[in-house]
């Protein structure tokens, strides 16, 4: 079974599933997981992880995220973007490129927001987006969500192209549509590509057919991301030799029996891994005694992670 991280480049049309589905041909290997999906008319970054990758799923999905957009102002839809059915068409030529500004301006820092309801999240078991296909719209409560920074890239009214910086939970649809909201026009989302997803870039991100690609000419090592570089910023400690069966039992590990990678830092939580240099997992200090917090080794498939 293949263990790690894949950075896959989403390309339009494909549904987040439909990438999980492909991928799964690709390697042939059942367990593989990604971390929150995109909309099918959205492109960009999609991590997918594999094997025990699949525990970093819940992780990677609150990771904070960066988008570029292109904001369409005068129209309404009810999906909130440019795929939806027309609610509202609204006259523009009288908004100027200050108050546009201005408004977007006002959307930075912690915000609320009311999902839509053409959304994953569940409602009394069922998915929004079903009752929203039946015809049905039913109470939501609102989210507070953080807009980190609100980058206007070019303006050419009734568009606007922006960079959003934000939280997870944030729907950028819900923003766009906020926005023509505040300026009385109405607005919409006419694209949007994801361009981070906290280390995960765009420009490291791999197609579904370069990786396909790479797993023929058996590379597919050049695009696998360890679980272990999720976990950079806690100091690297290994398990002394003889302390196998403990760590592989999950059983806390004595404080005299881990030793710290040269320059280190002390720190209660640290990444560590096995006498052979298999990354175990993420514990902690707890009195005499190294705690695991979250394990990655599995005793039915030992290999590496």
């Amino acid at each position: 079974m293949i263990h790690g991280i894949i950075n896959i480049q989403k390309e339009a049309g494909f549904t987040s599933h439909d990438v999980v589905a492909k991928l799964r041909g690709i390697l042939h290997q059942k367990k593989i997981g990604h971390t929150g999906t995109l909309d099918p008319d959205a492109t960009g970054v999609l991590p997918v992880c594999l094997g025990k990758g699949t525990k970093v799923c819940d992780m990677l999905t609150d990771r904070d995220k960066v988008y570029e957009t292109v904001l369409l102002l005068g129209k309404e839809t009810d999906t909130q973007d440019i795929s939806g059915q027309v609610q509202r068409v609204c006259d523009t030529s009288g908004v100027t490129v200050q108050q546009v500004k201005t408004v977007i301006k006002s959307f930075e820092g912690s915000i609320w927001q009311m999902p839509p309801m053409y959304s994953a999240i569940k409602v009394n078991g069922k998915k929004l987006y079903e009752l929203a296909r039946e015809g049905k719209e039913v109470e939501r409560k609102k989210r507070q969500v953080t807009i980190y920074g609100l980058r206007i890239l070019k303006m050419e009214l009734p568009r606007v192209w922006m960079e959003v910086s934000c939280s997870k939970g944030t729907y950028i649809r819900t923003l766009c549509h906020d926005i023509g909201s505040k300026l009385q026009t109405g607005g919409c989302m006419e694209s949007l590509k994801r361009t981070r997803v906290g280390e995960f870039s765009l420009e490291e991100s791999l197609t579904l057919e370069k990786v396909e690609a790479l797993a023929k000419e058996g590379r597919l090592d050049s695009c696998l991301i360890p679980v272990d570089r999720l976990f950079l910023k806690y100091p690297e400690k290994t398990a002394q030799k003889g302390m196998e069966k403990a760590l592989r039992n999950g059983n806390p590990i004595p404080i005299g029996c881990v030793t710290p990678k040269e320059g280190s830092k002390e720190e209660p939580v640290i990444r560590l891994y096995e006498a052979s240099g298999v990354f175990m997992g993420i514990y902690e200090k707890k009195e005499k005694w190294y705690k695991p917090i979250k394990l990655f080794f599995d005793t039915q498939d030992p290999g590496s992670v």
